[in-house]
């Protein structure tokens, strides 16, 4: 429900009746992290690895706030579990990401590197990606939603202007989009809702896994009064999730796969994509351990073809939808700040604030791994951090579409 300020109360209760849960520590960390009271959070996640030293979880949600820095003792400690041949595989996964983290803050980028390889071996197996088969579902959105589609369909859909959609691909700087627009006084930010993913889901029918092709192909058949219909239920199921501002974010990065559905359903939504550098992208995608919906970040490969397919599909719908998507790159707005708020304010007719560019002050929740980052002014620190691991990232280099590189940083990663 987002109340984070009730979430903390409840497990302060459950850790009075039972002071050795380590879930509930850890699941209060989380709500601490949330809200912004880090020094809290640590507390909290360092009270449940006392409790239980082969929780990796607590571990891994130290790593990924992304300031917090490992002491020596620490990562003695998560190297010594990693020895043991009991440890689960989910725990497992966490040492390794945590551990890597550890490393890369101590210059030690060979460790790091194999820590991530093997956490990102295991969430591979375990989830069945295949290349083959997003190229296919991705190449589907191109094949039907094309001109004479959107000719056919004419317009129609709910009339609203009110939601901002930021996607793209994850770690590409959609929180920091997010977070200027939220401190907007007439912007209410959300979180990923998951609203435009399950009426997608829905239009597969029963073809649940998408193999028979039911969706997109099923959007043909939509009806004005069908598509008047998603429109409304989505502005309506996710009242639960902002205030009274006029307008809000859905910040959900898969739905640049959706885009057409978007389209049909609520013409005025405006649209951003938020797009950063391929190797900064691809790398920060494989060192970020995500909860689920995000297998193609398990492997080099995986991740650089998924970049590729996500770049031709955005490239689609700015030939069949013109002027439809903003494309704000992270590395602009690292650049010129003033400038890119001023842009992405003008696309979405919305008067400037000086509140925006002074982002880092807005007090709101957040959930995304970039939460603590969001609450600094913009910065550097993010860009290049796959250089040092450059000897490593050749399945980068030879999956990744050339253009998508700077010739500079293929002589580096070559060499």
């Amino acid at each position: 429900m987002g109340d984070h300020e009730k979430a903390v109360k409840l497990f302060n209760s459950i850790i009075k009746k039972s002071p050795h849960n380590y879930n509930a520590l850890t699941s209060k960390g989380h709500a601490l992290k949330t809200l912004g009271k880090t020094d809290q959070a640590i507390y909290c996640y360092k009270s449940a690895y006392k409790k239980k030293p082969d929780h990796g979880d607590a571990f891994y949600s130290l790593a990924n706030l992304k300031t917090y820095t490992f002491t020596e003792n620490e990562s003695i400690r998560m190297r010594e579990q990693l020895e043991r041949v009991d440890l689960t595989l989910k725990d497992k996964v966490y040492f390794h990401f945590a551990l890597a983290q550890a490393c890369e803050v101590a210059g030690n980028f060979d460790e790091a590197f194999t820590n991530l390889q093997k956490g990102n071996e295991i969430k591979n197996k375990q989830s069945n990606y295949s290349i083959e088969q997003m190229d296919d579902e991705l190449q589907a959105q191109i094949d039907i939603c094309n001109e004479t589609f959107f000719d056919a369909m004419g317009s129609g859909g709910c009339e609203t202007d009110a939601p901002i959609f930021i996607l793209g691909l994850p770690r590409a700087g959609s929180t920091l989009i997010e977070q200027i627009l939220a401190s907007h006084s007439m912007i209410d930010g959300t979180l990923e809702l998951p609203n435009i993913l399950s009426i997608a889901q829905n239009l597969r029918g029963d073809d649940i896994y998408g193999k028979k092709g039911n969706y997109p192909k099923s959007m043909q058949s939509l009806s004005l009064d069908q598509r008047l219909d998603l429109g409304n239920s989505f502005i309506s199921d996710t009242k639960i999730h902002r205030k009274d501002a006029p307008r809000f974010t859905d910040k959900m990065p898969n739905n640049f796969r959706h885009i057409g559905l978007i389209h049909l359903i609520m013409p005025n939504a405006k649209i951003i994509d938020a797009r950063r550098y391929s190797l900064d992208c691809c790398f920060s995608m494989f060192k970020q351990l995500f909860a689920q919906g995000q297998e193609f970040t398990y492997g080099l490969e995986e991740a650089a073809s998924y970049y590729n397919s996500y770049i031709k599909l955005m490239d689609h719908w700015d030939k069949v939808l013109p002027n439809k998507v903003l494309r704000v790159n992270n590395e602009d707005v690292v650049d010129d700040l003033d400038g890119e708020v001023a842009r992405l304010l003008e696309f979405l007719e919305l008067p400037f604030e000086e509140s925006c560019v002074r982002f880092y002050e807005t007090d709101r929740l957040v959930r995304t791994p970039s939460s603590e980052q969001v609450r600094k002014p913009v910065n550097k620190s993010g860009m290049g951090r796959w250089k040092p691991y450059a000897k490593d990232l050749k399945p980068l280099l030879n999956t990744l579409n050339k253009d998508l590189l700077k010739p500079e940083d293929v002589a580096l990663i070559e060499y």
